[in-house]
């Protein structure tokens, strides 16, 4: 049974895009399977959120859910069902089912369906809804890295089982290999029109089963088909600057479409985890360093790494304050959209009170606040 996707992530149903995405990201990395390995109620969470997101992220989706509910996406179809059933990808990932692209039309075209009406015949909603071999189903996968796998990119594997082209008939189904003929009935469509009431709905030929091909002899391999299930390994190059909640799509590495159809397309959402030195803002880095009293006083120099590893000297100019920042130019993410662009690191100033001063320190101290002030004071 489907879940309420507000439910799920825990947000109103008049949420903002940045709750649902805050909300999501939270989720997302406390169930993420590489954190929960062999947690089995961890992975059903993940799968969960994974849907719920795909749902209230997507503005169509969203409304078609809002409006009807559970049967916006139809029964074994649309986002909701796609994440239903068994888990392929050994390592935590999941069946995705994008429907090929679908837009409202086709959402609404699938809920009349939920609710018994079969499909739109004719022009009813301006198109004809041709059914004919499916599109292979979406893959999705996720993955969590750290700040620095994000600055240099990385590269992610993932193993997994899923529907392939059949390698003896080609993906076409038949004995000998080559496309079927155009069934005669339906004239190629996969649908035949009928009448459900005042409705005029279209339904799958019964003569070629909906694939618009008859097959009279089958492969002995796929059974007609036209696929097999496979191990697969995929390598995921992850580019350097990638944000966090990113999206990478692989075209036509997903599942194999049925009978000679394209197949669909592998994504993976990029979660990438806080650091303990560096705060990412856009394409700009923040870190918090502590700075002597006498530094910030007198000016100096202090000594930082830089996430790539690099060593800097930054200057301090006398009478910075707490809280102050220093920019060095150059220094942060790689900008993704601009090759050989990095945006800016900023020093973030911070200074520790000491609590263990000899005596020497103490009187010099004492006799520095002895010392009479100006009308405005030491700042």
């Amino acid at each position: 049974m489907n879940k309420n996707p507000y439910d799920v992530l825990g947000v109103a149903k008049g949420a903002s895009d940045d709750e649902i995405k805050k909300a999501y990201h939270k989720l997302v990395m406390k169930y993420h399977p590489d954190k929960n390995p062999g947690d089995k109620d961890a992975e059903e969470k993940f799968k969960e959120v994974n849907n719920a997101f795909d749902i209230l992220k997507d503005p169509q989706k969203r409304a078609a859910y809002d409006r009807f509910g559970d049967a916006a996406f139809g029964a074994g179809n649309g986002a909701s069902a796609g994440f239903g059933g068994g888990n392929p990808f050994g390592s935590g990932a999941f069946h995705f089912d994008m429907g090929g692209g679908a837009g409202m039309e086709d959402i609404l075209r699938e809920a009349m369906r939920g609710f018994g009406f079969g499909g739109f015949g004719g022009d009813d909603m301006g198109g004809r809804a041709s059914r004919g071999a499916q599109r292979g189903r979406d893959l999705l996968d996720s993955v969590v890295i750290g700040l620095k796998d994000a600055y240099f990119g990385t590269t992610h594997t993932v193993s997994f089982s899923s529907n392939v082209e059949c390698d003896k008939c080609h993906g076409f189904g038949t004995s000998d290999g080559k496309e079927a003929p155009v069934c005669p009935r339906c004239h190629g469509r996969g649908t035949v029109a009928g009448r459900q009431g005042f409705f005029a709905v279209e339904m799958p030929c019964p003569e070629c089963n909906g694939l618009g091909h008859k097959i009279d002899k089958k492969c002995s391999k796929c059974d007609g088909s036209g696929t097999i299930n496979k191990q697969r390994t995929l390598e995921v190059k992850i580019p350097a600057g990638i944000e966090d909640g990113a999206r990478l799509r692989l075209a036509g590495q997903g599942e194999a479409g049925q009978n000679g159809a394209p197949a669909g397309d592998f994504y993976i959402d990029v979660h990438v985890r806080q650091d303990d030195t560096f705060e990412r803002d856009g394409n700009d880095l923040i870190m918090r360093v502590n700075v002597p009293f006498t530094t910030l006083a007198l000016g100096g120099d202090i000594d930082i790494k830089t996430i790539d590893g690099k060593d800097l000297s930054v200057a301090v100019p006398a009478g910075t304050q707490v809280d102050a920042r220093l920019r060095v130019r150059g220094h942060g993410m790689p900008n993704p959209r601009r090759s050989g662009s990095f945006g800016d690191l900023y020093i973030e100033i911070s200074m520790t009170v000491p609590t263990k001063l000899t005596d020497k320190q103490k009187k010099i101290l004492s006799e520095f606040a002895d010392t009479k002030p100006s009308k405005k004071g030491w700042f």
